[in-house]
């Protein structure tokens, strides 16, 4: 049974940062894509960044392209998400997440199938 147990949200003033990290357990996990999703209030859950199994691959949604930076330790069986100079309009419930299945593009949400429990990120003004 994959689980996947999110750490590392809270509050933070706009221009901090913050690293989120989740482990992976339940099965081999470099063979497998991560991903880093997340939900506002009100809003669709979206993908905010993904890594491949090798971590030779990556993907950043626009939002975040220059700020958040993904990557993955296999040995440690941990994908994080660094994000740094942090806005307000980041502020969501962020969840990770691995695809049922291996192979797939990193970018397509809906390849997605195991999801953490999300980790509360708040970003004051």
């Amino acid at each position: 049974q994959v689980q996947l147990v999110e750490s590392g949200g809270g509050l933070v003033q706009a221009g901090g940062s913050l690293r989120l990290s989740c482990v992976a357990s339940g099965r081999t996990f470099s063979l497998y894509n991560m991903g880093w999703f997340r939900q506002a209030p009100g809003k669709e859950r979206e993908i905010v960044a993904a890594i491949n199994w090798s971590g030779g691959s990556t993907y950043y949604a626009d939002s975040v392209k220059g700020r958040f930076t993904i990557s993955r330790d296999n040995a440690k069986i941990t994908v994080y998400l660094q994000m740094n100079s942090l806005k307000p309009e980041d502020t969501a419930v962020y969840y990770c997440a691995t695809p049922k299945y291996q192979y797939g593009s990193i970018s397509y949400p809906q390849g997605y199938g195991y999801w953490g429990q999300g980790t509360q990120v708040t970003v004051s003004q």
